[in-house]
């Protein structure tokens, strides 16, 4: 006989980050990454739909946060990969001090944010966040479609 997965309000703090994260299946994985979709509309995060996605899923708010910041990282690495055959090219050589001074420092800085994040998700909720980017999003909308 075999046993349904685990939902996600089930899996929310019984077990480590990590395990959790592993047990997701590949539906739900799905289900949670397509919502990056809605980043599509203005003042939509793609991290924030994906953060929300995992909530609705069941998943807790750290660990909703970390799978978000964990599908950013191949696309991130991916687009790196690519930029660097332009790097190669002699124009660009007084350019690759600055570029590796950035990466490390773009890489610190999404590190200590997720860190961040995920502590302040210990007691807050993406609710201010939510209004910022609803704020955002409404007037950048307004402001491209006047101008």
């Amino acid at each position: 006989m075999t046993t349904a997965a685990p939902t996600g309000r089930e899996r929310g703090g019984t077990a480590s980050g990590d395990a959790t994260l592993a047990r997701l299946g590949w539906g739900e994985a799905l289900a949670i990454g397509a919502c990056q979709i809605l980043a599509l509309l203005p003042g939509i995060s793609r991290s924030g739909a994906t953060i929300a996605g995992g909530l609705l899923r069941g998943l807790s708010h750290e660990d909703a946060a970390r799978f978000a910041f964990l599908l950013a990282t191949p696309v991130i690495a991916a687009a790196g990969v690519l930029k660097i055959p332009e790097l190669a090219r002699p124009e660009m050589h007084d350019a690759i001090g600055p570029t590796l001074v950035g990466s490390l420092v773009a890489g610190l800085g999404a590190y200590f944010s997720l860190r961040f994040l995920t502590r302040y998700f210990h007691s807050h909720t993406l609710t201010p966040f939510a209004i910022y980017c609803l704020i955002a999003g409404a007037g950048s909308l307004i402001y491209f479609t006047v101008t």
